[in-house]
């Protein structure tokens, strides 16, 4: 491999790590067991004061 082109894929390396840096990642944040089975609870709690509300509004929308 000849200077030139070492010296260009090594700037092209880290360029690209620092855009990955830069860019972040498209995963969702963890979240533990415990936390997801505590906001289950908490949405089955609240779960029928949003659905009455919801089927008010699904009445007033015109049908087609």
């Amino acid at each position: 491999m000849n200077r030139k082109k070492k010296i260009n894929q090594t700037l092209i390396a880290k360029d690209k790590k620092k855009k990955a840096k830069l860019h972040g990642s498209n995963k969702p944040k963890y979240v533990s067991k415990a936390d997801r089975e505590r906001l289950a609870q908490l949405a089955v709690a609240d779960g029928p004061e949003l659905g009455s509300s919801d089927a008010v509004v699904s009445e007033h929308q015109p049908a087609n």
